[in-house]
């Protein structure tokens, strides 16, 4: 029964992750077509920093979900710890955990800069876009955001659900 609502949960998962990825096929066609309005728009120099703005944002978009989402797996591993951790397992943990929360803050760092570089390509584009073509342009980078983050928290909760899967699996004489 258990393995029956785990096998259904994630075909679910699955489903949804592949209209995530439709929308995302979707949302990258916009992309093409707002990044050929602005080629024809916009001053070579300022066509550079609008693609290289948009290239960063994925970037440092999924730097931060996979930092955040690593820094989460250690910050778990670490409430499971009791008196029977050993000590070199506990510093490793320790370690990763510092590690991870510094590169995490330099992230939030990237994000800061990039937040910051968006509103000087949205200045740059609004001489040359009409409002309704700057609200386009905003809505498409609002929506590339949150359809990484949504990839994302669907492939974690996909590898969990196969993970308890497969030990369900394995528990099962």
């Amino acid at each position: 029964e258990l393995m029956a609502d785990l096998q259904s949960r994630l075909q679910a998962l699955w489903e949804e992750r592949e209209l995530v990825l439709s929308e995302a096929r979707e949302c990258t066609k916009q992309g093409e077509e707002l990044e050929a309005m602005v080629r024809d728009l916009c001053k070579p120099n300022e066509f550079e920093r609008y693609m290289m703005f948009i290239g960063d944002l994925e970037k440092v978009v999924s730097l931060l979900l996979c930092l955040s989402s690593r820094l989460a797996r250690v910050q778990n591993a670490m409430s499971r710890m009791d008196g029977n951790t050993d000590a070199e397992e506990k510093q490793s943990l320790n370690d990763r955990h510092k590690l991870l929360s510094r590169q995490r803050e330099d992230a939030k760092d990237l994000k800061v800069n990039l937040d910051r570089r968006e509103r000087v390509v949205s200045g740059i584009l609004a001489k040359y876009l009409t409002e309704q073509q700057l609200q386009d342009y905003q809505h498409f980078v609002q929506v590339k955001t949150s359809l990484l983050i949504e990839q994302k928290d669907l492939e974690e909760q996909i590898k969990f659900f196969e993970a308890q899967l497969v030990n369900l699996e394995q528990s099962i004489p």
